[in-house]
């Protein structure tokens, strides 16, 4: 995969992309959108990619749409046009939440409107103490509700402070972020590659199946009701059971020694 609205890397196995527009801070354009949510397709049946790094270059991980490439043209679509537009942000949240590895957002710095959904799509996010955040949408006289953000969002840090965020718009600091649970750590600037690091190593080092159960039953249970997610539960678990990482989990408890998970990195 060679996207040319991003910049792609593999390393070991770990995929990072980043966006790379530093002078329009990360601000996206609908060729960004199409190959991140082709990427993240591709990426969906890759086992020997264990997690994916998202993060941004210079001092914003990503303001949302770029005023010129997309917020001025939309200006000028028709109503399915704009549905048209609307529906492609959406599959990239949905390529999100389908892919079957954490992604890790490392938020680099601002993070504001569609980078805001982005970020919020992601499994994890790593924050530098510059990152604060700011679902923007009101603030253009839209609404909060884009990008999945008033399903995910109340799921994470409440419907009250959900309400705040998307029908105010304002920014948040990170360590507000942190403290109402929308960020997992918030670190100095020169401590975010490390720290992210530290996290994806954890990452990779884990069961393959059973964090990739873990991810879609996160996402299918927000919609069952307790009998139902009971049962979907007992059948992963079961199905897992019968897997080589199951036994190496259970003999590397016994010999008190790191397990060794099937293709994980020595």
């Amino acid at each position: 995969m060679t996207p040319k609205s991003f910049r792609y890397q593999e390393r070991g196995a770990v995929a990072r992309i980043t966006l790379d527009r530093p002078e329009k801070l990360n601000a996206l354009t609908f060729e960004v959108y199409r190959e991140l949510t082709a990427l993240l397709g591709e990426l969906a049946g890759r086992r020997d990619l264990r997690a994916v790094v998202l993060t941004g270059t210079g001092r914003a991980f990503c303001t949302g749409g770029d005023v010129g490439e997309i917020i001025g043209e939309l200006l000028h679509f028709g109503r399915e046009q704009l549905l048209g537009f609307t529906r492609l942000t959406c599959d990239l949240v949905r390529a999100m939440r389908a892919l079957p590895r954490p992604i890790v957002a490392s938020l680099n710095g601002t993070v504001a409107g569609a980078g805001a959904a982005i970020a919020l799509a992601s499994d994890f996010r790593v924050a530098a103490e510059s990152a604060r955040i700011a679902f923007l949408f009101v603030k253009v006289g839209l609404a909060g509700a884009d990008m999945g953000a008033a399903f995910l969002l109340p799921r994470l840090i409440g419907l009250g402070r959900a309400t705040e965020l998307l029908m105010l718009g304002d920014f948040v600091e990170a360590a507000e972020a942190q403290r109402i649970g929308l960020y997992h750590r918030v670190v100095p600037q020169e401590r975010l590659e490390a720290e992210t690091e530290a996290l994806v190593d954890r990452l990779v080092r884990g069961p393959l199946d059973g964090l990739a159960e873990t991810k879609r039953a996160l996402g299918r249970e927000l919609s069952l009701d307790l009998e139902a997610a009971l049962e979907l539960e007992a059948r992963v678990q079961a199905a897992l059971m019968q897997g080589p990482d199951f036994r190496e989990g259970f003999d590397a408890f016994v010999q008190k020694r790191p397990p060794r998970f099937s293709g994980a990195p020595e």
